[in-house]
């Protein structure tokens, strides 16, 4: 394939796996990014006590039917949900079931959609009900990590910088950064290139150049970073069973800097967050 596959303006980057889009495409992933956006602003007003995490797949899929969408995971390599519900300390990719959710609980919900052939990806922390105080830290410093990852973004800056400033905060507060998952390239495609790692060195990795569009998506652990995969063959866990948390943000990289696609409209992608009466 070359980059007239994926919609103009399309060229490559220096690495020539690496895809680079123009405004036409910026235009669209905000689109797809905003609508991500809005599905998990109204996911804030599902997450209590009681609800089980199907019921919240299926509002997604429900979501993406009304408004022209379809949801990324569906039917995805076999995965049969429109999200991933990740609880406690599931790392990542979290089966949704009839799991109850209960007092105390922290849940990611990471939502894909795609509008008009675009991507739009994103995931929150969602609390449930009045959570331990060592469960909001982890959050906080999650989401924290993440953004100090983006800060970094700019062309000339390299993969390596975003990892670093998220591995020298998180484990500044005492955590872990998972290793065995990373953000990647989006767009008219699920899970392009570069990939983003979450942890690095300055300087090192692909150079970010104009026109990249990618998710940087750290996973962390309150207890040590290694994981292991459930039989379901998509569930990763802690391997010590510590709490992980994880956030999401799809972003492009522009002249000057970085856009964020999927900031929530109501400002509800940041800590703290409205608990659902």
């Amino acid at each position: 394939m070359n980059g007239s596959d994926y919609g103009a303006p399309v060229r490559l980057a220096q690495d020539s796996k690496i895809r680079l889009y123009g405004p036409e495409a910026f235009a669209a992933m905000r689109k797809a990014g905003q609508l991500c956006a809005v599905a998990l602003d109204q996911i804030a007003d599902l997450v209590k006590p009681g609800v089980t995490t199907e019921s919240i797949d299926q509002f997604v899929f429900n979501f993406a039917m009304d408004h022209g969408a379809v949801p990324a995971t569906l039917n995805y390599r076999g995965y049969t949900k429109s999200t991933c519900t990740s609880l406690n300390h599931v790392v990542c990719h979290g089966i949704p079931g009839p799991r109850v959710l209960i007092e105390g609980d922290i849940l990611n919900v990471d939502v894909t959609l795609i509008l008009d052939g675009w991507h739009g990806d994103s995931s929150r922390m969602y609390t449930v009900g009045k959570v331990p105080r060592k469960a909001e830290r982890l959050i906080e410093v999650t989401h924290e990590a993440m953004m100090r990852g983006i800060a970094v973004i700019k062309p000339g800056a390299h993969v390596g910088d975003i990892g670093h400033a998220i591995q020298v905060f998180a484990e500044a507060e005492r955590c872990s950064v998972v290793r065995d998952f990373c953000g990647h390239g989006v767009g008219r495609v699920f899970h392009d290139k570069p990939n983003i790692l979450h942890y690095g060195v300055p300087g090192e990795g692909v150079m970010l150049e104009e026109g990249m569009i990618f998710t940087v998506e750290p996973m962390i652990n309150l207890g040590k970073p290694h994981v292991k995969m459930l039989s379901d063959g998509w569930t990763a866990v802690t391997r010590d069973r510590s709490l992980s948390a994880q956030f999401e943000h799809t972003v492009g990289v522009t002249a000057t800097g970085v856009e964020v696609f999927t900031y929530s409209p109501k400002g509800y992608h940041q800590p703290p967050y409205p608990v659902a009466q």
